[in-house]
């Protein structure tokens, strides 16, 4: 396992309240107890611009922000984010592991936003030094199934309606059947269940 995930790129992924954190902690524990060096970091966030840009992202104050702002200000805090941590953690042989990475802003702002998925892989493609993880495993879930995991508090984004949250769960799997490092897991089950179906897709994938 320790080779098998040496500087390897994972990320965890899919519509809110899917378990993402969860699975990404359990992740990672696995991975260290393997002895397998492993950071992980928040998108966006984490660098001191990135935080700031989350901070704007999320506020439910912001209800006036459009699709085309939200976009690139994910991708800035997300450039930031590669070359500032991402990249130096690869670099020296980690296993970063990330829940949400492009894959979300395919889904919310390219399906759901209506600017369109391939439409935002460009923009990715032109402003990021890498566009895609090793491996994304897309947490697949019903919404009313989602619902009673998410906090009582929800951020701008969680406040969209209903139907956004809806076209963010196809977009997911619209792109997971277009690319081929991403596997989808049924993030309805069990949070054992779930776990040992990601390990076994990642252990197929990098294996």
């Amino acid at each position: 396992m320790k080779e098998l995930l040496k500087g390897k790129f994972i990320v965890l992924d899919g519509p809110d309240g899917c378990g993402k954190s969860t699975q990404s902690k359990l992740l990672r524990k696995w991975a260290q107890d393997n002895q397998v060096e492993t950071v992980s970091f928040r998108d966006p966030g984490t660098t001191v611009i990135g935080e700031k840009i989350r901070d704007i992202l999320l506020d439910p104050a912001h209800k006036e922000m459009n699709t085309r702002c939200e976009l690139l200000l994910y991708m800035a805090a997300r450039a930031q984010l590669y070359s500032e941590s991402i990249a130096p953690a690869l670099n020296q042989g980690k296993c970063v592991i990330l829940d949400r990475w492009l894959s979300s802003t395919c889904a919310y702002q390219g399906c759901a936003g209506g600017f369109g998925i391939q439409k935002v892989v460009k923009l990715a493609l032109d402003s990021l030094e890498r566009a895609w993880p090793d491996i994304t495993i897309i947490l697949d879930i019903d919404l009313e199934d989602a619902k009673p995991r998410l906090s009582a508090n929800l951020d701008r984004m969680e406040q969209k309606s209903k139907d956004y949250h809806e076209k963010v769960r196809q977009g997911f799997l619209e792109l997971a059947k277009e690319m081929e490092s991403f596997k989808v897991v049924d993030a309805a089950d069990d949070i054992d269940t779930v776990h040992e179906n990601v390990m076994n897709h990642i252990k197929a994938a990098l294996g």
